[in-house]
C-alpha cells in the first residue's frame, strides 16, 4: 500500500528565512495597521511559523507621523506610565506622543501585541519606525508591502 507520509517540519534559528519589507503608514488606522505588522513580526503569515522561535520578517515602518485614529481617540484616549516612585504616574495622550515622538505611537502599539516573554523582546527588535519617508536600510534591499 503507498500511502503518503507528512511531517510537521518545526523551524529553528538556522532553517528560518528572514526578509527586509517596508510598510508604508500614511492614513493606516493604529490599531489595524499595528495588528498587521505585529503578525509579520510574529511570521505568521509564513507556512513555516513556529510559535517559539522568531521566525519573522524584518519590518520598515514608514511615515509614522500620517498615522490616524478613528473619531476623538486622539485627544480622549490616555496612556499611563508609572515611573516606580510614589507620585510617579504619568498621563500621555497620543496627540502629546506624536507631538513629542511620531515614532512611539505605533511603537507602543505593536508592543502591547507582541508577546511578553523573552522571545516578544527580540521579535521587537526587528521593528524599525521612521517618522519621515526616509530609512537607512537600503542596503538590505526591503520589499515594499501594500496593506489592506
Amino acid at each position: 500500500m503507498n500511502t503518503l507520509s507528512y511531517k510537521t517540519i518545526s523551524a529553528n534559528k538556522a532553517t528560518v528565512v528572514k526578509e527586509w519589507v517596508v510598510i508604508d503608514a500614511t492614513n493606516a488606522v493604529l490599531g489595524r495597521f499595528s495588528s498587521e505588522v505585529a503578525s509579520m513580526l510574529r511570521g505568521k503569515h509564513k507556512p513555516s511559523f513556529t510559535p517559539h522561535v522568531d521566525c519573522g520578517d524584518n519590518v520598515i515602518v514608514i511615515n509614522a507621523e500620517k498615522v490616524r485614529l478613528t473619531g476623538n481617540k486622539m485627544n480622549d484616549r490616555v496612556h499611563f506610565s508609572y515611573t516606580g516612585f510614589p507620585g510617579g504616574q504619568k498621563e500621555l495622550t497620543p496627540a502629546a506622543m506624536m507631538a513629542k515622538n511620531p515614532t512611539s505611537l505605533i511603537e507602543h502599539a505593536v508592543r502591547g501585541m507582541l508577546p511578553k516573554t523573552r522571545l516578544g523582546r527580540e521579535v521587537f527588535k526587528n521593528l524599525h519606525v521612521y517618522a519621515g519617508n526616509e530609512h537607512p536600510h537600503e542596503a538590505q534591499k526591503p520589499k515594499t508591502i501594500e496593506l489592506k
